[in-house]
């Protein structure tokens, strides 16, 4: 087919209403909002405020809000605005950080009544009234004064990071097994480590139990909830013959049923566990942790070892790998197929109900979509790490927590999973298969 040149016209024409059309949509985006928001959406109480000095207005100044356990930084944006929404009402610490100040402009002593000066920064005690909403403000003024090091922000952050990332291999491991044995991407996982939290919830709150006995309960119901799918959902629809695809399907569908239900029992607010916002410890130089944060990493640490040695030593450990391998072969050898998938179903939602009681001290807070929040993570260290192998998934976890808590050192809170997708799709650029996975898993 030939086109003239009136016809040809027509089109560039188009073409470059088109581009136009996509450089307008572009730079509205680009055009700062009225404030840098954290959270506004996630929770209901609001903290806001306005950095300027000589009335000129500050952008680009990080504050951090902690206590009650939420610990979040905010940057101010074009109009020296900030907002962030904390899960409740409880006295909260708001740090003016002063090395992200002009040089010569440090927060007055003398006009800040209930200010706090510190190495990190200058810091005011704020609580809400009757309303949902804050307002603080600082006071700035010329001098000098020194800053905490870059160095151990950057400590500060991999301990952190290291925290985040043992918490997200829990889950990432269970739905890697998953992955090797089934086939399945199970997009319910998200939904388990929700689970594992709500019961922690019920049991630790509602029915005052002790939640060192409340987290065991939680944890030992959440295999109880693997069992249950599998006996009841996933081996049935094995038998009957369905792909994967449709395997993958009936996952999403599953996983919108349980998160609704989530929510209709607990609400669409966040709530909090006993000793959620324990007070962080010094330890040495700059690492500071709390009870809560080591109780977290000592548990995690002793139950990936154990999940280690369950697959190195033990004969089912080494079943499942067989089966990861090659089913079929595993089956004519005589290993009961369904049997040790049943296992790693019930393994699975075990370590999924803990990572989900972890990531609600993390957090902190639980929220009926809280293992929504972070399912795309757990997917990128499965598939970083290797499709089908704990040991990938391990790995691959511990570097996403890693990327993600230290880039907060450069780009702003609410946009720090961004720079672990990004590493993602550059190693599966020159490595498909993942860091320890093989290549003929893939395809």
């Amino acid at each position: 087919m030939r086109y003239s040149g009136r016809s040809l016209a027509r089109e560039k024409r188009w073409l470059i209403v088109i581009l136009l059309a996509l450089i307008s949509v572009m730079t509205l985006w680009s055009v700062p909002a009225h404030a840098d928001e954290v959270n506004v959406d996630e929770y209901d109480f609001i903290f806001s405020g306005n950095v300027k000095y000589n009335g000129e207005p500050l952008e680009g100044v990080t504050l951090n809000v902690k206590g009650g356990g939420y610990d979040e930084d905010v940057d101010t944006d074009a109009e020296g605005k900030w907002r962030i929404g904390v899960p409740e009402k409880t006295t909260y610490e708001i740090t003016l950080i002063e090395s992200t100040l002009p040089d010569g402009v440090i927060v007055s002593e003398d006009e800040n009544q209930r200010v706090t000066i510190s190495e990190k920064g200058a810091t005011i005690e704020a609580e809400f009234g009757l309303t949902n909403n804050k307002s603080v403000n600082f006071f700035l003024g010329e001098g000098v004064r020194n800053v905490t090091s870059d160095l151990d922000r950057l400590i500060e952050r991999i301990i952190n990071g290291l925290n985040f990332g043992l918490m997200l291999a829990l889950a990432s491991i269970g739905l890697s097994l998953t992955f090797g044995t089934t086939g399945i991407s199970n997009f319910a996982h998200a939904e388990m480590v929700t689970f594992g939290a709500v019961m922690a919830l019920v049991f630790g709150v509602t029915l005052a139990v002790p939640i060192w006995v409340a987290i065991p309960i939680a944890v030992v119901l959440s295999g109880v909830l693997g069992w249950l799918m599998d006996v009841g959902i996933w081996k049935p629809l094995r038998l009957r013959g369905l792909s994967v695809v449709q395997l993958m399907i009936v996952s999403i569908g599953l996983s919108l049923a349980m998160r609704y239900i989530f929510q209709f029992f607990i609400g669409g607010g966040t709530q909090q566990l006993p000793d959620s916002g324990s007070a962080k410890i010094q330890l040495i130089g700059p690492i500071r942790l709390s009870p809560t944060d080591m109780i977290s990493m000592g548990v995690s640490i002793v139950v990936l070892l154990g999940v280690a040695y369950w697959l190195l030593r033990t004969r089912t450990g080494k079943a499942t790998r067989a089966i990861s391998d090659n089913p079929s072969l595993a089956a004519a050898s005589g290993i009961d197929v369904h049997r040790v998938v049943r296992l790693i179903w019930v393994l699975g939602a075990v370590l999924a109900g803990l990572s989900g009681v972890l990531w609600a001290y993390f957090r902190p807070g639980i929220k009926w979509d809280m293992g929504w929040q972070i399912l795309l993570l757990i997917f990128a260290a499965v598939v970083l790490g290797g499709l089908g192998t704990a040991f990938g998934a391990l790995l691959g976890s511990i570097i996403v927590g890693l990327l993600v808590e230290v880039s907060t050192l450069w780009v702003p809170s609410d946009i720090k999973y961004v720079g672990a997708l990004t590493i993602l799709i550059v190693v599966l650029l020159f490595r498909p298969q993942g860091i320890l996975g093989r290549r003929e898993r893939i395809g």
